[in-house]
């Protein structure tokens, strides 16, 4: 789906809950390139597509587009903008009202084949995932659907980098959990030598140029001149968020953030190298961006306006900032977290060996069963048999009589 500019404004008020265009590589001379098409960021949300149906038509609605426009984020937050919906012309309101019945439809399918891998169990589980829209009423979509929807996805996507955190974490942990149950199959000799070669690569990795704080002068002024193609002592704050605001809205979005980051990232991370995880590479992004958006983003709307970019040069931090501490520096998880992690994948094997175990049972007592009804339909079929042929001898025994 292509996406407006001015939407993509309207979309700065709306707490970011959807994102705009995505970024031009920051590692192409845009004085080369062509304008990029605009296409929309999947927000990670199970219920994206219908987030961004339903807001793509209320911005078809020129009363509701204003009233986007010219309301703050507090309004927004606290509901007032959901009761505007009332005032979305009919033809708009009529296709709300049928995108909500196919979500409807689409939860209800999802609730059931639930039921059906579980038994049943779960469904009120499942249920508190669709809080996003009033689903006591399956027919319209009302004020109250937008407010929800709008609350929904404030509060998802404010936590969506807690989980990508915690997803890395339990990533990390279960590649080294992975390493040392390797190293125990192997003898002593093979164990050494894995040892010496992992450490051989850690250091292979860790042997890299120095990495510039992220937002800091110098990061941003060795982009100005590795991507841009510009002298470093002609570095202009004001034309760089221009040059970096790469779909014209006045705004940097946090995917024109990261982009910014692309060659700190290439100093430590090359794809197909042994000792490069592009997994971590995407973790040590995402943790650049939340820092640059911690000390720039003043209000919090997870947008950098040039106020905020330009307040953001005149500061310590960006002319004389402390060394970034990266990843190998930073581990994503304590000896504590560890040991508990490693405790709960016994548990977790455990449990399914029991699993197996049982249903190793049950299957020997179901083929006993089958055994014991074969046994009882060949006993019966004899039976029948027999009476077949005593029946047979009877009609031959009174046919004899009759002769």
């Amino acid at each position: 789906m292509l996406w407006s500019k001015a939407f993509c404004h309207n979309t700065v008020l709306l707490l970011s809950l959807w994102f705009c265009v995505e970024a031009v590589p920051i590692a192409v001379d845009k004085t080369e390139v062509e304008t990029p098409e605009e296409k929309l960021e999947d927000t990670g949300l199970h219920y994206d597509r219908y987030l961004r149906e339903v807001i793509d038509f209320l911005e078809k609605d020129q009363h509701f587009r204003e009233k986007l426009h010219n309301t703050d984020m507090e309004d927004i937050k606290q509901g007032k903008l959901a009761k505007e919906l009332d005032f979305v012309g009919h033809q708009v309101r009529t296709k709300l009202d049928e995108l909500k019945r196919q979500e409807v439809n689409r939860l209800r399918k999802l609730i059931k084949a639930k039921q059906d891998a579980e038994g049943g169990h779960g469904a009120l589980a499942l249920l508190k995932q669709f809080e996003y829209m009033n689903h006591m009423n399956p027919h319209t979509f009302e004020v109250e659907d937008l407010d929800k929807l709008i609350q929904s996805a404030t509060n998802d996507l404010e936590n969506y980098d807690q989980k990508r955190h915690e997803e890395f974490k339990r990533y990390e942990m279960m590649k080294e959990h992975e390493r040392k149950e390797h190293l125990k199959n192997l003898d002593e000799e093979h164990r050494k030598d894995e040892e010496q070669h992992y450490e051989e690569l850690r250091k292979k990795h860790a042997d890299h140029p120095k990495i510039n704080h992220p937002g800091s002068q110098d990061q941003l002024k060795e982009v100005w001149k590795e991507s841009d193609g510009l002298d470093p002592n002609d570095f202009d704050p004001k034309t760089f968020f221009k040059l970096h605001d790469t779909n014209g809205d006045s705004y940097i979005d946090e995917q024109e953030l990261e982009a910014l980051f692309t060659k700190e990232l290439e100093k430590m991370y090359r794809p197909n190298l042994d000792e490069d995880d592009m997994t971590e590479m995407e973790e040590e992004r995402l943790r650049m961006r939340e820092h640059v958006m911690n000390e720039v983003d003043t209000n919090k709307d997870r947008l950098v306006s040039l106020e905020e970019f330009l307040m953001s040069t005149n500061k310590k931090e960006f002319l004389e900032p402390d060394s970034w501490e990266t990843l190998e520096q930073a581990p994503a998880y304590t000896d504590e977290e560890m040991k508990l992690f490693e405790e709960q994948l016994a548990q977790e094997e455990s449990n399914l060996n029991q699993k197996n175990s049982d249903l190793q049972k049950q299957k020997e007592e179901l083929e006993r069963q089958q055994e014991k009804l074969n046994a009882q339909k060949a006993e019966l079929q004899q039976a029948v048999e027999h009476m077949q042929i005593i029946k047979s001898e009877k009609a031959n025994a009174a046919i004899d009589v009759k002769g």
